[in-house]
């Protein structure tokens, strides 16, 4: 479980003592740029210099909903944010441009928590090498939100789409499935006072770190779009709703491999059980691994192949799993 830094000179000061003027003084000390970035943060509008199309995505988190102080520090929320949008970048073969960042909170919300969600944000942006190019502030009556806008383009020139997956395609995915389901259900559990096996305590940790802070391989976008895919997204909301986008967009059946992902839930089973196990690999979600479709045999190195694409039939465009079709996985902001 994420844990914060320790409590330093000046921690006990707030967003509404410090003042727009000093939020931004301390966002932008802790922010680097690129020689792409013509006007940064502090005008009116920031100025990119582009090679051609531009990819746009946006995501937001709000405090309560998508993160929980208990469980996620302010720097996983900001780590976390950025690489939801950068991952929707990747997944249409992608790299990032920019990020507009905006912060939305009460006066009374601490600045150390501001400036530790910089920290996130800035950890990424260096690793990534995609700068804070700009943003807002804003002040509520109680509710913490995070948005990031991503800017984007394509290096191969080609941006892959849901649509494109074809009967005899193979379905693959470049990274981890469950992981952060495991890491959730972990967390669940933690507060009723279960703890994982001592055996496997290191291991769930790790689960744990990553549902707080993913780090998907985001440069498995751009390659996946090199080697010819013909569809792609990134695991948001579980493989069964994912790929079902897939199968929607393309008008195909999806068959997933029963075999391949019993043994990637077979990782998480010691600690979990057989069924919510199954239940990770299959339905969870905020993992954002890449799953795309490939002409058969040409899934790149280090992909794994978890299915295949079929016509569809009379029962039409769908994902069935051990001979039937199936649903469910991912979060519906209003349906629950």
């Amino acid at each position: 479980m994420s844990v914060a830094g320790e409590a330093g000179p000046g921690d006990a000061v707030t967003l509404g003592e410090l003042g727009e003027a000093g939020i931004l003084g301390d966002i932008f000390a802790a922010l680097t740029t690129t020689e792409r970035v013509l006007v940064g943060p502090g005008d009116d509008t920031a100025l990119l210099a582009t090679s051609g199309p531009v990819l746009a995505t946006t995501d937001a988190m709000v405090r309560g909903r998508d993160w929980l102080d208990e469980w996620s520090s302010a720097r996983d929320v900001g780590a976390k944010v950025v690489v939801q949008n950068l991952a929707d970048l990747a997944a249409m073969g992608g790299v990032g441009t920019g990020l507009l960042v905006t912060l939305i909170a009460p006066g009374t919300l601490p600045a150390r928590w501001a400036r530790e969600l910089t920290g996130g944000i800035a950890e990424v942006s260096a690793a990534t090498g995609v700068p804070v190019i700009g943003g807002d502030l804003s002040s509520s009556d109680g509710a913490v939100a995070v948005s990031v806008t991503a800017l984007g383009e394509l290096p191969g020139g080609r941006a892959v789409l849901r649509s494109g997956a074809a009967p005899g395609a193979d379905l693959a995915v470049s990274g981890s499935l469950g992981r952060s389901a495991a890491g959730l259900e972990v967390l669940r559990r933690s507060d009723a006072d279960w703890w994982p096996p001592q055996e496997y305590a290191e291991v769930a940790a790790g689960w744990v770190a990553y549902h707080c802070r993913p780090d998907p391989d985001l440069s498995q976008g751009p390659r996946a779009a090199d080697s010819g895919a013909l569809a792609m997204l990134d695991v948001s909301d579980g493989l069964v709703r994912d790929a079902g986008r897939i199968a929607t967009a393309s008008s195909v059946r999806v068959d997933l491999d029963e075999e391949v992902l019993a043994g990637s839930a077979g990782v998480y089973e010691p600690v979990l059980g057989a069924r919510t196990a199954l239940d990770c690999v299959l339905s969870g979600g905020e993992e954002h691994s890449l799953l795309a479709a490939f002409p058969a045999g040409e899934a790149p190195r280090g992909w794994t192949v978890v299915g295949t694409i079929a016509e569809t039939g009379a029962a039409g465009p769908g994902v069935w799993w051990r001979g039937e079709r199936a649903t469910g996985g991912g979060w519906d902001h209003f349906g629950g």
